[in-house]
């Protein structure tokens, strides 16, 4: 004989010992056929003891009578409870007994009333029970509800504050005949009025917790650059997502546009060895774009740069001085290593090399394993071999031509305007033309 109990907090399914004690067996198992237990909500909470319900409004509640047994519901007040029979040799040493809530009768004091509230234990070796509550079942599957109760918040009366409530009564094995006048409704009832107004913060209602508008933002924040950086991850701009900027390099901005890389370099190798230093420009006209990167050796000496070189004047130009955010260097480190790893393999994507040469975040190893030039946005071979940046390279796999035409002389004018060498050259030419046409008239005249 079994009962199952919906909850809130999970589902819990009591076996019920009809041998020991039968009497609260039945009024259990009817109280739950008629759906009496349906919304009724878990109070008195006593963590790692125990918890208490079978009242369907609440004890709190003006509106609460303490509940009846299912020959109050039938026949009148007058039965409202009943003996409770309390088994000798049943005690409460294991968690998940279950028990029905009883007071002394004050007619006679050996004896214990009981209605429909009950109890689970929470806890083992409950002596403090035993004689006061009569066990009539123990919980066989539901024990991680047990456990969900157990950990509710409370208030200091044992309230939980957010609902815990039995939604509803499933009767797996019956054993008992109905008393009569008992109806079993078609349906769960809704609960009654009085009910809903014993709800503090309803069982399926989520508690929302203070917005803290700066924190909300920020976790925005991080979402999305975690986002934008595992898309840069997914297209080869980045080795990973995670990847974070030199913490030896420093950003200069707001320079005087006559401020050369030489004269930047000087001023800030006071803190320390700098391994890079290079004011960007635009990669067609290689003007200053007014901004620099500085690499130190160390951390330390970045960091001393960094509080004392901010906002001081270079060439009557206020400069702010910044770390950098910027990771072209370690990227294009990882990109470089990956190009040579496909070539040694024989692989790698069609024009894959040419392209990324031709990038505008490009760092040139100088030989010692980091990258001493950013050449950003200006190319300085090209400007020095006077080529256009934006120009189409040529093919090296294109076939060549293969018109064999001597290219044209370039002419030569004298004094007077002509052009001996043309002049001559246009005679010979013509004196061939004659000679070849007057051959040609003697083989004519031989063969007649």
């Amino acid at each position: 004989m079994s009962v199952l109990l919906e909850t809130s907090a999970g589902d819990i399914v009591i076996d019920l010992l009809v041998d020991y004690a039968p009497k609260s067996c039945q009024n259990f198992l009817k109280l739950c056929k008629v759906k009496y237990y349906n919304y009724s909500p878990v109070y008195s909470v006593q963590k790692n003891f125990s918890f208490q319900t079978g009242d369907p409004i609440g004890p709190d509640s003006k509106d609460s009578d303490g509940g009846s047994s299912i020959w109050g519901l039938l026949n009148g007040p007058s039965q409202k409870t009943f003996p409770a029979d309390i088994h000798p040799k049943l005690k409460h040493l294991e968690r998940g007994t279950v028990s029905m809530a009883t007071v002394p009768n004050p007619k006679d004091p050996d004896e214990r009333l009981a209605g429909s509230q009950f109890l689970v234990t929470l806890g083992d070796n409950l002596e403090y029970l035993d004689g006061k509550s009569a066990i009539f079942g123990k919980v066989v599957e539901g024990f991680d509800t047990l456990e969900n109760v157990n950990s509710a918040f409370c208030d200091d009366k044992g309230r939980p504050l957010k609902d815990i409530r039995i939604r509803h009564t499933v009767i797996l094995d019956d054993p008992y005949d109905d008393p009569p006048g008992l109806e079993e409704p078609p349906h769960s009832p809704v609960p009654t009025k009085a009910q809903l107004a014993t709800v503090r913060i309803a069982d399926d209602e989520e508690v929302a917790e203070p917005v803290d508008e700066e924190a909300a933002e920020r976790q925005r924040r991080e979402r999305e650059a975690r986002a934008q950086a595992l898309t840069l991850e997914m297209v080869g701009d980045l080795p990973f997502a995670e990847v974070k900027p030199p913490e030896n390099v420093l950003f200069v901005c707001k320079l005087n546009p006559v401020t050369q890389d030489e004269d930047l370099e000087l001023i800030f190798s006071r803190f320390g060895t700098i391994l890079s230093c290079e004011v960007i420009r635009d990669k067609k006209t290689g003007d200053s774009l007014q901004y620099a990167f500085i690499e130190f050796e160390n951390q330390k000496e970045c960091e001393q740069a960094y509080f004392k070189m901010q906002g001081i004047l270079i060439d009557d130009h206020r400069i702010h001085v910044d770390f950098s955010q910027s990771v072209s260097k370690l990227s294009d480190v990882w990109r470089n290593a990956t190009n040579s790893k496909r070539a040694r393999q024989g692989g790698g994507f069609g024009g894959f090399s040419g392209l990324e040469k031709r990038r505008q975040y490009r760092a040139m190893d100088g030989g010692s394993g980091r990258s001493r030039d950013y050449g950003m946005v200006f190319d300085r071979d090209d400007i020095r071999r006077g080529r256009d940046p934006d120009e189409k390279p040529r093919d090296p796999h294109r076939a060549p031509s293969r018109s064999r035409s001597p290219p044209r002389r370039r002419r030569e004018y004298d004094d007077r305007g002509y052009d001996r060498d043309y002049d001559r050259s246009r005679r010979d030419r013509s004196r061939d033309r004659y000679r070849r046409r007057d051959r040609s008239s003697e083989r004519k005249r031989s063969y007649r």
